[in-house]
């Protein structure tokens, strides 16, 4: 398969530049691909990359994708660093998913850049040529998001939360300036979220009927799961955890109902936001759920016994530090929430 590529690089750094895929528009050879490319229109390319200084189109054979693992029949999971952020992994840092069906692929998370998704897009092409028709985002936090304009460009409609475009254009400025910081100019370049976000409850994609459910406040704002009847599959994102500690930026109560809610869907296999593949679901949920209810257990004590905050948080959740990884990372950030939480119940 042969792709084309735009150069881009920033205005105010023209050092600074980065091969951008023209998503959809790959070919089974070199010459229908230099064919393709004499037929574009240059004056409607350089209108879309006005931003960028550009240096013209080019074919090359596309090159491999990201690692994939199939869980089940038509079922593929590519499983992200357990790491923070940086140049070395792209913010290539969560699980991302696709399902197959007869008609098209949905995608389910797309990675932490532009340059992610593209990798991640090379990866479902080397598996199935059926159009995509969606891309379907389990919450806002931009390791599942900054990805998706790459299938928006290749036609996938952008599915998510009810509120989940609003939550997204609160936080899309300091996403931008933070995410792309950590993963690195170059890396990050091209990287958009100027795509429109729907909602569906059920998506048919030709023989194989997928089932969406938005949950209230929980692990974030815009929590949503994709149940794949076929396989009792469940893709969870960030309601489950795998190595990597769960991180909260919702509400402790919410997200431990949801738990017990997600526990009653009898799921055949869960595919967390980060960590493992593919779980057990009943290991999968109860490590999320025992590490939130130590974060409950812990705060309330420190309440119960009228401890500032300052004091409480370094010692909120510790039982669990050996249990996760990052845990310095981000269990005083959850102990905060926690606290903030339950001092106003």
């Amino acid at each position: 398969m042969y792709e084309i590529l735009i150069s881009l690089c920033l205005l105010d750094a023209p050092g600074v530049c980065r091969q951008q895929l023209l998503a959809g528009l790959e070919t089974a050879s070199e010459r229908a691909c230099h064919e393709l490319k004499r037929n574009l229109d240059s004056k409607d390319i350089a209108a879309e990359y006005a931003e960028y200084r550009t240096s013209g189109l080019v074919c090359r054979p596309a090159p491999d994708g990201l690692s994939l693992q199939e869980i089940a029949g038509g079922i593929y999971v590519h499983a992200g660093d357990v790491a923070e952020p940086n140049s070395a992994n792209r913010g290539d840092i969560a699980n991302l998913g696709f399902i197959v069906g007869d008609e098209s692929v949905a995608v389910i998370d797309a990675g932490g850049s532009r340059a992610v998704g593209e990798a991640f897009y090379r990866a479902i092409r080397s598996v199935s040529s059926l159009p995509i028709s969606h891309v379907i985002l389990t919450h806002v936090h931009p390791d599942h998001l900054f990805g998706a304009s790459v299938f928006a460009d290749a036609g996938g409609e952008i599915i998510g939360h009810p509120i989940l475009d609003r939550a997204l254009r609160d936080r899309e400025e300091a996403y931008h300036l933070t995410f792309g910081t950590e993963v690195g100019r170059d890396a990050f370049l091209g990287t958009a979220t100027d795509f429109s976000v729907t909602m569906r409850r059920e998506i048919d994609l030709g023989g194989r009927i997928l089932e969406l459910r938005d949950w209230p406040v929980a692990h974030s704002t815009s929590d949503l799961t994709v149940w794949d009847r076929r396989t009792g599959t469940l893709f969870a994102g960030d309601l489950v955890f795998d190595r990597h500690v769960p991180v909260l930026d919702g509400s402790l109560a919410g997200w431990l109902r949801v738990l017990d809610e997600m526990k009653d869907m009898k799921a055949v296999r869960i595919v967390p936001g980060h960590g493992a593949p593919v779980m057990p679901p009943d290991a999968a949920i109860a490590a999320v759920r025992a590490y939130l209810e130590v974060i409950e257990t812990d705060t309330r004590r420190s309440l119960d016994a009228g401890r500032r905050m300052s004091d409480a948080v370094p010692e909120i959740g510790h039982e669990q530090s050996t249990e996760w990884e990052l845990f310095d990372v981000y269990n005083s950030r959850n102990a905060t929430v926690a606290y903030t939480e339950l001092e106003w119940e």
